[in-house]
């Protein structure tokens, strides 16, 4: 099968923090793995190991591969949705089985963008600047959610003690509940954006054009992962939330240096 691929289309060996494509970054990814890899795995593995560092890896990963697959000589191929695979590792009978390229490329549509899964509440300042900091996984840019509007959950722990709506900003709708009577009864707090991560790490306006199949879709989605039912096998139908790990505020731990430096000039002081 490689002997097909134009040499133009032959990724280069690379190292880490090389200046790559992002059909480079992949087929480097693809072909380390031996086999077909989800777009969200393979963009985290890219940020993972450095050969691309962008807010949003897996929608840059998802529009290389659209526009790779459109190409007859695409080194890639669409094994199912969201699932790729490059074509030299396959063998003959493994490509006839395969979803045919002329499909959609299998990024999925719901009306969730972005989500947080059980962030921590002393991660964050709430006082000044609002900031909700999250990366899509370790080697991603950061991003700021403070804006995202959407549903949110406050939890004691692991139980959820609290449902609410965020349509002005996420970070006001938290905020407010730190000092409500729920001030005291939430560590945790999980979320669910309708606003998506651009590649420069901005939020986008959310859509409005949505069918009654993607709200469907989107609140099976959603109770699924914040259910987490042990029966159910997948996340739901178009469930294109992608998920954000936490990144603290950088300003906690400047306050904590800053405040042991003090208390060593008092104990200093008072020996």
């Amino acid at each position: 099968m490689s002997k097909d691929v134009p040499k133009r289309r032959r990724s280069r060996n690379v190292t880490d923090g090389a200046d790559i494509s992002w059909e480079d970054a992949i087929q480097t990814v693809l072909r380390d793995a031996g086999g077909a890899l989800r777009y969200t795995e393979i963009a985290a593995q890219i940020s993972a190991r450095g050969l691309k560092s962008v807010a949003n890896p897996a929608a840059s990963v998802a529009t290389t591969f659209t526009k790779s697959l459109a190409d007859p000589n695409t080194p890639f191929i669409r094994i199912g949705k969201g699932e790729y695979a490059l074509k030299e590792k396959l063998s003959p009978v493994g490509e006839a089985q395969s979803a045919p390229q002329s499909e959609e490329t299998g990024t999925e549509t719901g009306a969730l963008r972005a989500l947080g899964m059980f962030w921590q509440r002393d991660r964050v300042i709430w006082s000044g600047k609002p900031k909700l900091l999250g990366r899509q996984s370790e080697g991603a840019s950061e991003v700021d959610f403070s804006e995202q509007v959407g549903v949110y959950l406050l939890h004691d722990r692991d139980r959820v003690i609290y449902v609410g709506r965020a349509g002005d900003t996420l970070f006001a709708r938290l905020k407010a509940h730190t000092t409500d009577r729920l001030g005291g009864r939430w560590d945790r707090f999980s979320w669910f954006g309708l606003r998506a991560v651009s590649e420069d790490g901005t939020l986008t306006d959310p859509s409005v054009a949505w069918t009654h199949t993607v709200v469907i879709e989107t609140l099976e989605a959603l109770l699924i992962e914040s259910l987490e039912p042990p029966l159910n096998r997948k996340r739901g139908d178009n469930f294109s939330g992608v998920e954000y790990l936490q990144v603290p505020d950088p300003e906690i731990e400047s306050r904590k240096m800053k405040q042991a430096f003090d208390d060593f000039l008092r104990y200093r002081g008072g020996s």
